[in-house]
């Protein structure tokens, strides 16, 4: 039986690959009975503008939302640490933001949606563990920066905007040893890593 907190309401999703390949979502739409989920996950793209990937960057995702969703969920993070894009500072809310940063884009983002409809629900989750391409939970990108400084960065921004987080870096169970278990290639999940994030996630988005 559908939990009755989302029974009826409208969910966003906004992400990468994770999130364009709707592998998660029908089973959290099935979980908690939301009526219409839309996916604005964009593959290979990054939160932060300023790469080869602008078209789809996370931060621009804004001008496709046309409608006041009850729920939208950010899901980015893994991309701007492979593309090597800089992790910039937060700044006070409010401010001028550079989008070319991934505080930056983040902040400039949250505060769009926010601006235009104050009453959603948005909540942000940080990006899985990875291993794939020499890129893992220990490696440097050419920032200085590890995966997880960007994960960092998404609770960081959660406290700033009383936004919830789920950390999904440190409680999906995706590590190096599971990796091949959740994921078809130390990435992106398959259906066991599906099930996994729609199961964690269903009980975070009943609990805010």
């Amino acid at each position: 039986m559908a939990n009755t907190k989302w029974q009826g309401a409208s969910w966003a999703t906004l992400g990468d690959s994770i999130t364009a390949a709707s592998g998660y979502q029908p089973l959290v739409q099935v979980a908690l009975g939301f009526e219409k989920v839309d996916n604005f996950g964009r593959s290979g793209c990054p939160m932060t503008a300023g790469s080869d990937r602008d078209d789809g960057a996370t931060v621009f995702m804004s001008r496709y939302l046309e409608e006041a969703y009850d729920c939208l969920t950010i899901f980015a993070g893994t991309n701007d640490y492979r593309l090597h894009m800089p992790l910039g500072e937060w700044k006070p809310l409010g401010s001028a933001f550079d989008e070319h940063t991934f505080f930056g884009a983040y902040q400039r983002l949250i505060e769009e949606l926010l601006t235009r409809n104050p009453a959603c629900r948005v909540n942000l989750w940080t990006p899985l563990q990875r291993d794939k391409d020499g890129y893992n939970s220990e490696q440097p990108n050419d920032q200085g920066c590890l995966l997880v400084d960007y994960a960092a960065a998404v609770q960081t921004i959660g406290h700033l905007y009383a936004l919830p987080v789920l950390d999904l870096y440190a409680v999906s169970g995706f590590n190096k040893l599971t990796l091949a278990h959740f994921t078809d290639d130390r990435l992106h999940p398959n259906q066991a890593g599906y099930h996994r994030i729609a199961e964690v996630a269903s009980s975070f988005l009943v609990a805010i």
